[in-house]
Order: C-alpha cells, then sequence, then structure tokens
C-alpha cells in the first residue's frame, strides 16, 4: 500500500500512522507515476484538485484555467490528499468512509 502527498501534511501524516504498513511517498520529491495520476483523474475526477490549498489561492486566475492534469503534473501540492493506493484500490482523502475501509 502507498500513500501519496506530503511529508508536511497532517493528514497525510495520520493516514501514515494509522497504517504503519504503507509507505509514504512524497509527491513532490518523487512524482506520481503517470498511469497513477490519470486513473485517479478518472477516478476522481475534478475532486482530485484541492482548490482551497494555499498552493491554489497563489495562481494566478489564467493558470487556474489550465486542464487539471497539467495543473497537478506543475504543481503537485494542489492535489487532494492523501491518495491511497491499496493493490490497485484508490482512495481520496482520509474521511471516515476512508479510514472503516482501510483500518
Amino acid at each position: 500500500m502507498k500513500i501519496y502527498g506530503l511529508k508536511a501534511c497532517d493528514t497525510c501524516r495520520k493516514a501514515a500512522r494509522a497504517l504503519p504498513d504503507a509507505d509514504l511517498v512524497d509527491i513532490r520529491a518523487h512524482p506520481m507515476p503517470d498511469a497513477l495520476l490519470d486513473a485517479a483523474m478518472a477516478q476522481f475526477g475534478a475532486a482530485l484538485l484541492n482548490t482551497r490549498s494555499t498552493t491554489w489561492r497563489s495562481l494566478p486566475e489564467a493558470e487556474r484555467q489550465d486542464a487539471p492534469m497539467e495543473l497537478l503534473r506543475r504543481h503537485p501540492a494542489l492535489m487532494k490528499r492523501p491518495l491511497i493506493d491499496a493493490d490497485g484500490t484508490l482512495y481520496l482523502g482520509w474521511g471516515a468512509d476512508v479510514q472503516a475501509a482501510l483500518v
């Protein structure tokens, strides 16, 4: 199992503590594989893009109009976190539903 997120993100760290056998992959240091990003976008669509983040708020309005995949490739921190890959099944976020499915 892999947790894709940021090592400095509190939610990602909570997920990593609750899932001790999972590897936390910092997406700034190690970008997500294109195939995984494509699968996540196909499954979660616009929900994959975190429009409440500091990174989003700092983007110029013109750049915000770019395609979500382009934005996520240029600015990995725009991804809602964590994205958890549990043997091919993807989970987004660390809400009660994801915790119930994985813990």
